[in-house]
């Protein structure tokens, strides 16, 4: 199935089983971009989060207003933290950022579960690499590529374009079917 996109320079859809890497400037205002893809032409979505707690992407979404009816959060944070954490239908953890195995098993499950058209974003790669390491990061995005194409959903995943070697941000690249770049001062521009 098709997918809308929201993405300014995007084409007006993609086909399910798509990877985009949204690479960015540290500086850079991921948020409009990741409600954008996250609210247009979805059923349920879920967002992974290396980078902030649950509270925190929930805070974000309402902010967009982005309906969280449709959200489900895997906060990957709060349990090494010792952060307190209500566990819920919506929202789900790990025991660390690193834990990719329990991230790429709790994908699969929210992908198994639902039906329509699915979203995931993981914001973000650079934070995974962060705590595991790159090859760990890009491991998990070969295998959440792979769970897009199987369920026929799409991806969004964000890298930090000031942290990683150029090597680094081919080898992300390579993986993905379209990169979209945020530059430092908002503008966007986009491969496909």
């Amino acid at each position: 199935m098709d997918y809308d996109l929201a993405i300014d320079g995007a084409p007006s859809s993609v086909p399910g089983g798509t990877a985009i890497l949204l690479l960015h400037a540290s500086t850079g205002e991921t948020d409009r971009i990741d409600t954008d893809f996250l609210k247009t032409d979805t059923d349920h979505f879920l967002v992974v989060s290396t980078r902030t707690t649950a509270r925190e992407v929930k805070q974000k979404l309402d902010y967009y207003d982005v309906d969280e009816s449709r959200a489900e959060i895997l906060d990957t944070l709060s349990v090494e933290r010792g952060l307190s954490r209500r566990r819920t239908d919506d929202i789900h953890y790990v025991s660390a950022p690193e834990d990719v195995a329990g991230i790429l098993s709790k994908t699969e499950a929210f992908l198994g579960s639902h039906d329509g058209k699915r979203r995931v974003s993981v914001d973000s790669l650079t934070e995974l690499a962060y705590y595991a390491d790159e090859d760990s990061a890009l491991d998990a995005l070969d295998r959440m590529g792979d769970l897009l194409v199987e369920y026929d959903a799409v991806g969004l995943f964000h890298v930090d374009r000031e942290v990683h070697d150029e090597a680094t941000i081919e080898a992300f690249r390579s993986r993905c079917d379209a990169v979209v770049e945020l530059g430092a001062d908002g503008d966007v521009t986009c491969s496909f």
